[in-house]
């Protein structure tokens, strides 16, 4: 069985996929707009946000002014080539950086940044993001098209799509 979210080949009548450890089975049936959203609705109904990416080479100081500039708490790390090969948080700056290394404006973000991290393609429900993001901690989950950043999608972005469909109980996709 395929997994919906990543495209890995799953054991016929797994429950689990083995990869990214999100349900195969949806055992529920939406009884809400919010319930259907999450069960139905793609990444693609969120506003696309095109991803701020830095080079592994980027130093520190760098990324913290394009955070800044850029009004983001993420920076997507890409090669060359485009694709992904890190992320550099907040969460990044605070556990690794803050209080550890004196001198860090010069530094690069690799050694910093979280490599590979968890990702979803553009046919990923907003269920299995949201479940990614409580499962892993995360505040931003990068959305790949053949492994480069199409869009991010962060925690407020969920929020914000959320509570659109308790607004009034309206379906915001049906107006």
């Amino acid at each position: 069985m395929l997994c919906p979210t990543c495209g890995t080949d799953n054991l016929p009548g797994s429950e689990t996929c083995k990869n990214c450890q999100l349900d195969l089975v949806l055992r529920r049936v939406a009884d809400s707009a919010v319930q259907r959203s999450l069960l139905e609705d793609h990444v693609n109904v969120l506003p696309r946000k095109i991803p701020t990416t830095i080079s592994p080479t980027s130093t520190v100081g760098s990324a913290i002014a394009l955070m800044l500039a850029s009004n983001v708490g993420a920076l997507l790390v890409v090669d060359d080539a485009g694709k992904l090969v890190g992320i550099f948080s907040e969460r990044d700056l605070l556990e690794k950086i803050a209080g550890v290394q004196e001198r860090y404006a010069d530094l690069p973000v690799a050694p910093f940044m979280t490599a590979r991290p968890a990702s979803v393609s553009a046919q990923a429900t907003l269920g299995s993001v949201l479940k990614r993001m409580d499962a892993g901690g995360y505040r931003h989950v990068p959305v790949l098209d053949d492994g480069k950043p199409v869009s991010v999608i962060s925690v407020r972005d969920m929020l914000c799509h959320i509570t659109k469909l308790c607004q009034n109980g309206k379906d915001p996709r049906h107006r």
